[in-house]
């Protein structure tokens, strides 16, 4: 059995958040989701489980990170091109988000991203492994 993942992140709205994954393409698990959460389904073997505040604080003593003022993860997703990036970084945008950096290419990997409405930091990556530089 592969292991699976599953990040957890707070959110002050579950329905404006579900709202904004939705107009990205995302679909959610109905088995998992209720007024406290939900189930973003990103691939067979990886979900976000989006959490209202009130309810992420019943797992964790520590205060919750106020993403809009200091960085508490930064989510990667493997994009399988150039213009998926672009596509899913305009979407977001178009759906209240904002890309707090420029996008990079470096040739081999080219990278862009998004801050989502509670301020998480979503980088989205295309990589051409065959233009890949060697290693020494």
């Amino acid at each position: 059995m592969s292991t699976k993942i599953f990040v957890n992140l707070p959110v002050k709205d579950l329905d404006k958040s579900v709202a904004f994954f939705t107009a990205l393409g995302f679909k959610f698990n109905p088995q998992f989701t209720d007024k406290n959460a939900t189930c973003m389904i990103v691939s067979d073997e990886a979900f976000v489980m989006l959490l209202v505040e009130p309810f992420f604080k019943t797992f964790t003593p520590k205060p919750i990170s106020d993403a809009h003022k200091s960085t508490e993860v930064l989510v990667c997703l493997s994009c399988d091109s150039r213009g998926e990036v672009d596509d899913m970084v305009a979407k977001a945008v178009a759906a209240g988000g904002t890309t707090p950096n420029k996008a990079n290419d470096h040739g081999f990997m080219y990278q862009h991203g998004f801050q989502d409405l509670d301020g998480h930091l979503w980088e989205l990556a295309w990589m051409d492994m065959a233009a890949m530089p060697a290693t020494p």
